[in-house]
Formats: C-alpha cells, structure tokens, sequence
C-alpha cells in the first residue's frame, strides 16, 4: 500500500536518536519537504555543527559536511564561494551559534554571505546536560541555574533582531515547532529563505523555537505547552526583516 504521506527523498529512512519530542527531527523533515519540493536535493550542501545536529548527515540524503565547534557559518560561507551554483545552509543550535559561534554569524552576516542559516533554538545546552544557553529564558531552570536564569546571569540573546542591526541580512525569521499551524508556517519561512538564496539575494537566516523535553524535565506534550505559552513571550514569532 502506497503511503500517503512518504518520506522525502531528502531524507534517509533511518531511525533518529533524538530524545521523545526533540523538535530536531520536524526541522529535518522541513528542510528534507522544501529542498525535495524546490529540485535541490542534487546540488545542496549543508554544514553540521557541534551539538545534538552533529548527527544531520545520518538523516539527510544530500551532502552534509561537519564543522568545528561555532564555525558553521563561515564553512558554510567558504563552500558557497567555492561552489556558487550550490544551495548551501547550516543548521545550528544555540551553543553553536550564540555562544562559542557569536562571532562567525555576526561576520557572516555582516559580509552578506549568500548562505542560509537554519537555527533551532531549545534554549538549553542539549548535549552536555541542560546547561543554560545565551537564550535560556529568564526564571528559566537549567543545570547551571537551578534556581532559575536571573538578569545577573545575562538576559537571553534574540538572535535576528540582533542580526537586524546589521546592513547586509536580506530575511531574518523567526517561527516555532510546537503546534501544526506553526510547523507549517515554519516550512514557509525555510522555503522563502532557501528561494531567495537561489536568487542570489544575499544572507537569511530562520529561527526555529524547539522543545528539549529530556533536559527541560517535562514529558513532549508539556514542552510544546511550554513553547507555545511561554517560550514565545521571550522570543516573538515572525519576520523581523524582508528585504525581498
């Protein structure tokens, strides 16, 4: 019997090990549906990072390479200049991007890069045990702020409205993962930012707020909960600049 709904081709059909409720595997489906629906598969390049994506060239049958710890974006910028006719991204978590990798996504988005930016939020230091991450929200408990993330400890780093300080950026988003109307709203926004690549229109990056149930100690339904209650009072959903 014929699925009705078949795994992309973008995508292996291999089991993940992504925790229960890990919102790594819907940004994978995402961007495996858009490349699939674009016809990019063959000329694609991702860039994987450090973290709980060390693993994306398991689950994307298109060529992924993996990156130094923060380092990313600038490989991802290198291959683009390299290989011009290629659709290039990186997919990053918040360590890998707002804290060891601060200063090669500002600079990459600062020289206007033709790359696109895949950032999945979760708020948390996945990997190594729920440390807090630059975007832990504040009264947030982590394994380094039992107590719950204070002022003194930092306030949590919106990424494209800091990104928006900037001239080059072409399209900074940012969408969610914790319900269907949002997942869809999110392919659309990872389509656009794909799209206007292939243009040749400059740097986009889209944020994609995930849940960590594992880490944040709550069962997957109570982590969508949580995203879509409180999460969003942090970090606001939608685009933050178009240039398009």
């Amino acid at each position: 019997m014929k699925l009705a709904n078949p795994c992309p081709e973008s995508l292996t059909e291999v089991q993940n090990s992504y925790c229960a409720g890990c919102g790594h595997g819907v940004a994978h489906r995402l961007v495996a549906e858009v490349l699939d629906e674009m016809g990019a598969r063959e000329k694609t390049v991702g860039v994987a990072p450090v973290g709980c994506a060390v693993f994306a060239y398991d689950y994307w049958n298109f060529d992924v390479t993996e990156a130094p710890h923060g380092r990313t974006p600038c490989v991802a910028a290198g291959i683009k200049r390299v290989l011009p006719d290629r659709v290039v991204f990186s997919y990053q978590g918040d360590g890998d991007l707002a804290s060891i990798g601060m200063g090669e996504i500002i600079h990459t988005a600062n020289r206007g890069d033709n790359i696109t930016v895949v950032f999945i939020n979760n708020a948390n230091y996945g990997m190594t045990g729920g440390q807090m991450a630059p975007t832990t929200p504040l009264g947030m408990k982590t394994a380094t702020t039992p107590l719950g993330r204070t002022a003194g400890e930092g306030h949590p780093i919106r990424i494209p409205e800091l990104l928006n300080a900037l001239e080059a950026p072409v399209y900074l988003d940012r969408q969610s993962l914790h319900d269907p109307a949002h997942v869809r709203k999110a392919k659309n926004s990872i389509k656009k930012a794909f799209r206007l690549q292939v243009e040749g229109r400059g740097f986009t990056l889209v944020e994609l707020l995930s849940t960590c149930p594992s880490n944040w100690g709550m069962t997957p339904a109570e982590a969508t909960q949580w995203v879509g209650e409180q999460m969003v009072k942090t970090f606001p959903l939608g685009v933050v600049r178009d240039k398009s």
